[in-house]
């Protein structure tokens, strides 16, 4: 990997270097390097761009890492990659994008991630998406998530968007069985004119499933974001989804909740909140030497930690 290459995968997966264990690194729409793991294995799909990952019944304390790279304007790509995870498995998963768009045509990846969580499977799943470059092609991402939880199985997923990137729609689509849990914690900051959308669409179809939604935001400039959440209770359960946004300048955000409950023991909850940096939180920072910009960064990097 040259250097562009090697910063875009240290500001997606925290990797100054090839990861130990299990890893699949996409570069410019080839493999761009690949290993697996006695419990770990990863199929190339026959008839779609992307994998399988295949995660064996009970592995513990093991990782997947699976960036994808663009650093050639103009590329882009639709890939598909299916995680199935086996019954008592423990697991992390890291993923995520990284674009670098130096010239004039537009750099696009779009992929749809389906996990398949066996009963008492545990994931770890953080994505994150980056963007770099000065040239005038956008950089665009557009990842869809889908999840399928078995009886008693467990997933936090972990999303981080915070530059670079001119336009997202970010799709995820869960189902869960009696007793799964869901988590799911979003950080998103738009600027610029920079475009961003975010829906959750959550079905509790077993007693005793439950989900907790939090999406941070911060929309800078003149950037627009869109967030909305419909969660389903269709059996005893409970969730909560809660939206926080900062809006700064000329920025736009909607929040759109939806509820529906269609048992009588589902309990669902909904929040959301937008506005503005609060004048007392920059004057107290500014006493301390901070000029207002200083301030304003620093609540901002607070607010979405």
């Amino acid at each position: 990997m040259d250097k562009i290459e090697q910063n875009l995968l240290e500001q997606i997966a925290d990797l100054h270097e090839v990861p130990q264990g299990a890893y699949n690194i996409r570069a410019n729409g080839e493999t761009a390097g690949r290993s697996t793991t006695e419990n770990i294995d990863i199929v190339t799909k026959a008839d779609k761009p992307g994998i399988d990952i295949i995660i064996k019944a009970g592995t513990k304390k093991e990782s997947v890492h699976i960036p994808v790279l663009l650093s050639q304007t103009g590329h882009q790509e639709m890939v598909y990659n299916d995680f199935f995870v086996g019954e008592d498995a423990d697991v992390v998963i890291v993923a995520g994008c990284g674009i670098h768009n130096g010239g004039d045509e537009e750099s696009r990846h779009d992929g749809i991630h389906a996990f398949h969580l066996a009963p008492g499977a545990r994931v770890r799943y953080v994505e994150k998406h980056y963007g770099s470059g000065n040239g005038n092609g956008r950089r665009v991402m557009n990842p869809t998530t889908v999840l399928d939880l078995a009886q008693n199985a467990y997933m936090e997923m972990e999303t981080t968007q915070i530059k670079g990137v001119t336009s997202t729609k970010r799709d995820t689509r869960a189902t869960l069985a009696a007793g799964a849990t869901l988590i799911i914690k979003e950080k998103l900051m738009t600027h610029g004119e920079q475009v961003a959308e975010t829906d959750f669409v959550i079905d509790l179809n077993g007693e005793d499933a439950s989900a907790h939604v939090v999406s941070r935001s911060v929309a800078k400039d003149t950037s627009r974001q869109v967030f909305r959440s419909c969660v389903n209770g269709n059996s005893r359960c409970t969730a909560h989804t809660e939206c926080d946004a900062i809006i700064m300048d000329d920025a736009c955000v909607s929040a759109i909740p939806e509820v529906t409950a269609n048992h009588l023991d589902a309990s669902l909850i909904h929040e959301a909140a937008i506005g503005k940096i609060a004048g007392e939180q920059l004057i107290k920072l500014m006493t301390l030497g901070l000029s207002e910009k200083e301030a304003e960064e620093q609540i901002v990097s607070g607010f979405l930690k």
